[in-house]
């Protein structure tokens, strides 16, 4: 009995229809139809009631379904545990992560990756944290960057802090400054200020919302409804301040004034289901993560 026919086998099973199943597998369907009759002569009986246009299991067929579905799925278990033995030549990884941290922390983090692991390939999706969260939970990630805490109940997903990373306000260089000399801003001081705000769902809109109101205020609102390259655009042209991750602000080319307020920053957790252990793809890619973040790394 090989893999092979057991593969076959279930293409039949599931398709009902014999031509259908090779154009599956990618094979001639004389060869399929030649490999299950080899099958089924090792077996010693018949799998299939083979009428014209409807194709049927006997039980016979129906007793080696669901044990041929669980060799093949042991086998491909065995295929990637040794693949990730053999030193992840190949693979897949599926990282999720918001739109703030591709455009700073993500592109340094993948390279390094990449370079040591050419040989599997980079599924990035960018998205705010409650996405991402949805997304893991459906099984569509492997890793994913989250913001923390998360604001709904997430009881099937483990996170670990990452790194707390300080807000801080952006405005054009060419523009007086938000503050005049002072060096640092207060929350307060952004009344009546315009801002250019992301879009709605956006971890940093929610924050900066919340900040203003915890102060006493709305906030006022120029632009709004950009992802972060938009809004620092926006800002570049004058159209207002924004609050951002001072990763991001290092590399705007804006004038970046931090906050005196207490508690002005974000928590980045990394995130994946706690009913699964991660790939050993997804476990390199943490630990560049935090070598990466290291007080003595890049």
């Amino acid at each position: 009995m090989q893999l092979q026919q057991l593969r076959y086998f279930t293409a039949v099973a599931d398709t009902r229809h014999f031509t259908r199943a090779a154009e599956r597998e990618h094979v001639a369907q004389p060869s399929l139809s030649q490999q299950i009759r080899s099958l089924e002569r090792e077996l010693g009986a018949e799998l299939f009631h083979r009428a014209r246009g409807h194709i049927t299991l006997t039980d016979a067929g129906e007793t080696l379904l669901p044990l041929a579905r669980r060799i093949l799925a042991d086998a491909e278990t065995a295929r990637r545990e040794v693949q990730e033995v053999a030193g992840l030549r190949r693979g897949r990884l599926r990282l999720g992560a918001p739109p703030s941290l591709c455009a700073s922390l993500v592109p340094d983090v993948l390279r390094a990756f990449h370079t040591a692991y050419p040989g599997v390939d980079l599924l990035v999706t960018e998205d705010g944290s409650q996405d991402l969260v949805r997304a893991l939970a459906d099984g569509a990630l492997d890793l994913a960057l989250v913001i923390t805490p998360l604001p709904l109940q997430a009881p099937a997903l483990t996170t670990s802090d990452l790194l707390r990373e300080e807000l801080v306000v952006v405005s054009a260089p060419d523009r007086p400054a938000p503050v005049g000399r002072r060096a640092r801003i207060r929350v307060e001081d952004l009344r009546g200020r315009p801002l250019a705000m992301f879009r709605r769902g956006y971890d940093l809109r929610e924050f900066t919302t919340a900040a203003c109101r915890a102060a006493g205020f709305e906030p006022a609102l120029t632009v709004e409804g950009g992802e972060m390259d938009a809004v620092l655009g926006f800002v570049r042209a004058g159209l207002g301040l924004a609050v951002v991750p001072s990763m991001v602000a290092e590399r705007s080319g804006l004038r970046v004034t931090p906050f005196s307020t207490p508690g002005m920053h974000r928590v980045v957790s990394v995130a994946h289901r706690g009913d699964v252990s991660p790939s050993r793809a997804a476990r390199e890619l943490e630990r560049i993560l935090r070598e990466h973040l290291a007080p003595d790394g890049p």
